[in-house]
């Protein structure tokens, strides 16, 4: 289990861009003045299914819309869609509005959406895992069988097995529809794409900023509320943050760790600071020695409950961490902060010397107990105050076991090579309970590094999936978790929070689901 690719980026922030959704007329650009927002070179021309960074990823989700969008919440609602029809387990017919169109006034299309998907399946683009559930999918095939154009308003998606979120996914940049044009020079397209959303690229000067400006084609939810947003490129966030000081920047979404303990009182109520998409914890091996069976089942809740998190929360993070009280988001519609077998995640320095104890009757255990992390990650801190933690309380030695970068500590997962527990993460893709789940924790999933399998969660998952409506799925959900909760295949730490900040020069400011703020509802004053 690890931050998949679309959330190993320099900033712990999602790609999909969850914004207000305000209904009624657009009324773009009725705000006055440019807002000044920070931001990040993209790494790639801006094709949706071809970004996986927050540089390009946050422009992608105001010059594009999707299917659906997401409100500040998470909430979904129909974007580009008139109505999403789930006509079986596995089919959907898709109608698009009227009179919805590109920013050059070509109208959106059942093809710009088809071939888009299948554009990207076909060139292995880095989201293109993303269409796996489509049946017929397979790395590198020309279509997708699953889609089926039925007119220019009309289409329909058949997967290969119930998926009871699959609506919610389809907000997120890789599902984004296409111009007929981008298909003639794809690079050059990306430079100067042809959007459908509340914003239009204006300008783009590499590695200095990017100009967005209100596309008075859009007629969807997201109303704008300002002349556009200027993306300007820091190379570090303690510039950008001397400048949001000075209001020579207008919105900052990430406040650096040097100013943790100041730009509350600095930024004098202009400031944010709350839970985000993103679940932190430390995964230890199934097949790890003493971490098998029961034996293993009492030593991992003994580490968990020797874990102080509102200590290392405090003291470590300045409160830019919230402690976990499950395996997703607080921000996640259908996250529960009261599941049953909770108190497994609270501080319980009595409870933790039994559990050990009661293990070392069945082996004891001997030698160290490392987490394994990577030094250019910032993570030293954290590791060091939770090895000690469980080294003062249980007694045994524990230490944190550096690597020198990301890419060696993930080979070292990969190829089973650890014996020890490991740091791990989840980045949210989109508002979905499954999406930390499914991932993670079924038997042989893609990022299940720990090899967790338990028959009963995969079957819960499966339930989910199939669920008639999306409440039943989270349900179901919550229900997978509570066994989670007495295996531990991963101890759950804390949630990131999103740290932002505005200037004296703007007002309405909130900040989304996903740690973005909404750029659409920012006023200058």
């Amino acid at each position: 289990m690890t931050l998949k690719k679309t959330a190993v980026t320099v900033s712990a922030i999602a790609l999909a861009l969850g914004l207000a959704a305000c209904g009624g007329d657009s009324g773009n650009g009725g705000g006055a003045g440019l807002i000044t927002a920070w931001g990040l070179e993209p790494q790639n021309p801006l094709i949706p299914a071809n970004t996986n960074e927050t540089g390009g990823g946050r422009i992608l989700d105001l010059i594009y819309s999707g299917l659906v969008s997401y409100d500040t919440k998470g909430e979904v609602h129909n974007e580009m869609a008139k109505n999403i029809e789930q006509t079986s387990d596995t089919k959907y017919k898709v109608t698009l509005k009227d009179d919805i169109t590109f920013q050059d006034g070509s109208p959106v299309t059942s093809a710009n959406f088809v071939d888009a998907w299948n554009y990207a399946v076909k060139n292995e683009l880095l989201a293109s895992s993303f269409f796996e559930p489509i049946k017929g999918y397979k790395e590198g095939v020309d279509s997708l069988e699953g889609l089926k154009i039925l007119d220019d308003k009309n289409f329909t998606i058949e997967l290969d097995h119930p998926e009871s979120d699959f609506t919610q996914r389809l907000g997120y940049s890789a599902f984004f529809p296409l111009h007929k044009s981008a298909y003639d020079d794809i690079d050059a397209y990306g430079d100067k794409p042809i959007g459908n959303g509340p914003y239009k690229l204006e300008s783009w000067n590499h590695n200095q900023d990017a100009t967005l400006v209100p596309n008075d084609e859009y007629d969807g939810e997201r109303e704008v509320k300002n002349d556009g947003v200027k993306f300007v490129f820091y190379s570090s966030s303690d510039a950008a943050y001397a400048d949001l000081l000075s209001g020579n920047l207008d919105i900052l979404d990430q406040v650096p760790d040097s100013a943790f303990t100041k730009y509350e009182d600095e930024l004098g109520g202009r400031s944010v600071n709350q839970p985000s998409a993103v679940f932190q914890s430390f995964t230890i091996p199934e097949k790890a020695k003493h971490f098998e069976g029961e034996e293993g089942k009492l030593r991992r809740e003994a580490l968990s409950m020797a874990v102080d998190r509102d200590e290392i929360t405090k003291t470590i993070f300045q409160g830019t961490r919230t402690p976990a009280t499950d395996f997703t988001a607080p921000v996640i519609p259908g996250h529960s902060d009261s599941l049953k077998g909770a108190d497994v995640l609270k501080y319980n320095s009595e409870k933790a010397k039994e559990l050990w104890k009661k293990a070392d009757d069945i082996s004891e255990f001997s030698g160290e107990f490392t987490i394994a992390y990577n030094a250019d990650g910032g993570h030293q801190a954290w590791v060091d105050a939770t090895a000690n933690g469980i080294k003062n309380t249980l007694g045994i030695e524990a230490v944190g076991k550096p690597y020198p970068d990301f890419k060696s500590l993930r080979d070292d997962i990969t190829n089973r090579k650890l014996n020890g527990a490991f740091r791990t993460g989840w980045q949210a893709d989109y508002p979905s309970l499954g999406n930390f789940l499914v991932p993670l924790y079924t038997t042989n999933a893609s990022s299940n590094d720990g090899d967790y399998s338990n028959p009963e969660f995969d079957k819960l998952m499966k339930e989910a999936a199939s669920a008639s409506d999306i409440n039943k799925a989270k349900s179901k959900y919550n229900e997978a978790q509570e066994v989670l909760l007495k295996d531990l295949p991963a101890i759950p730490l804390w949630y990131s929070n999103v740290t932002g900040g505005w200037s004296e020069n703007v007002d309405n400011v909130v900040f989304t689901w996903n740690s973005l703020p909404a750029y659409n509802e920012i006023t200058k004053k």
